[in-house]
């Protein structure tokens, strides 16, 4: 996720609270870790997942799979460099592996992956999940973003064993951390194409979380935007241990499908939902900070997914420290998984 100016006095200190030691009483995430994961193994349906029941696709979310990709992406990925290359490749054969037309988006400066599961119904509809794969210089961005990454790709291996009205669009997007840069290419290529995007739901930073009181902090001013939210949050104490998702008003659906199963997933959420004219707001600028913006712009509806980055993670953009695979919660992404997947179907309309 990339820093933005704040506006309003909306400055938020990043949290200081380490999380537990990495996999030590991790809670279930309510959904199945099937054990380690055979390296070779980057598609495919698995032993009784049932593909033609959202509850069923749900009963298919793998913590274990998750968590490889994760160590996989994970290390730094400057755009040029030669593990963002791997990446970048890592999302087209995975994609093509299950099944997607992939295409290898070059635009002035980067290079989107983008895999379509054509629909049979209303193929030109289109539902997209998505990541950015790039990171900071000198950091291996593990929250930021190879949560992200392998959550849309895990998103990606669950749906893929379904079949429905819908097209499924999963991206991995370049240069987020330069500005957004993948993904306005991409949302605006669509646009010039008149593409139906029905929602975008954007994955950015979604592993780390903490049950400790006073892990969450908040921005001067954000109560008098979301008073419910923030007098939510602070009557939990200021526990890190929820997921935000931040939406325009067009992606109502969207958050409310999410909702609905996460609170099944037992899954805290908190949402901000903006409407048309709070999304362009300059004073609103820093709840544009990733990818979904980008599909704001275009008036399409986003929403972002994300643990709130520097304002939970005190190793955002390795300010504290790495940001590592062993600070993260994987099976609390293990839930924001689910609930994605859920949403996306239920969307999508199974067949």
């Amino acid at each position: 996720m990339r820093r933005a100016t704040l506006l309003l006095a909306l400055v938020f200190t990043a949290c200081p609270a380490p999380l537990p030691a990495p996999d030590a009483g991790t809670p279930d995430s309510g959904l199945p870790d099937a054990g380690p994961v055979d390296a070779g193994s980057d598609a495919g349906v698995d032993a009784g997942c049932d593909g033609s029941s959202v509850a069923g696709l749900l009963a298919c979310v793998d913590q274990a799979r998750y968590r490889q990709d994760l160590v996989t992406v994970t290390g730094v990925r400057t755009p040029g460099s030669a593990h963002w290359q791997e990446v970048q490749d890592l999302c087209a054969q995975r994609l093509t592996s299950l099944g997607f037309t992939v295409e290898r988006q070059a635009y002035a400066t980067g290079v989107n992956v983008v895999g379509v599961l054509a629909g049979t119904g209303l193929p030109a509809e289109r539902v997209l999940v998505s990541a950015h794969y790039d990171s900071t210089p000198n950091c291996p961005g593990a929250d930021d973003n190879a949560s992200g990454v392998a959550g849309a790709l895990e998103t990606a291996r669950v749906l893929a064993q379904g079949q429905y009205r819908r097209s499924l669009v999963v991206a991995c997007w370049d240069e987020e951390e330069r500005g957004l840069l993948g993904s306005i290419a991409y949302a605006a290529a669509a646009r010039q194409r008149a593409e139906l995007i029905t929602s975008a739901f954007v994955y950015e930073m979604i592993g780390y979380r903490s049950t400790d009181a006073g892990t969450q902090t908040l921005p001067a001013g954000l109560e008098v935007i979301f008073p419910g939210q923030v007098a939510a949050i602070h009557a939990d104490q200021d526990r890190g241990d929820f997921i935000a998702l931040i939406g325009d008003d067009l992606a109502h659906q969207a958050l409310t499908r999410f909702g609905v199963h996460a609170q099944a997933l037992s899954l805290d959420t908190v949402v901000m939902e903006l409407t048309s004219a709070q999304k362009g707001s300059p004073q609103l600028s820093q709840l544009r900070r990733s990818d979904h913006a980008a599909f704001w712009q275009q008036n399409y509806a986003s929403l972002m997914i994300g643990d709130t980055a520097n304002f939970r993670n005190p190793n955002y953009h390795c300010s504290a420290g790495p940001d590592a695979v062993g600070d993260l919660d994987h099976a609390f992404a293990a839930q924001v998984i689910g609930a994605t997947v859920g949403a996306a179907a239920d969307l999508l309309e199974l067949r």
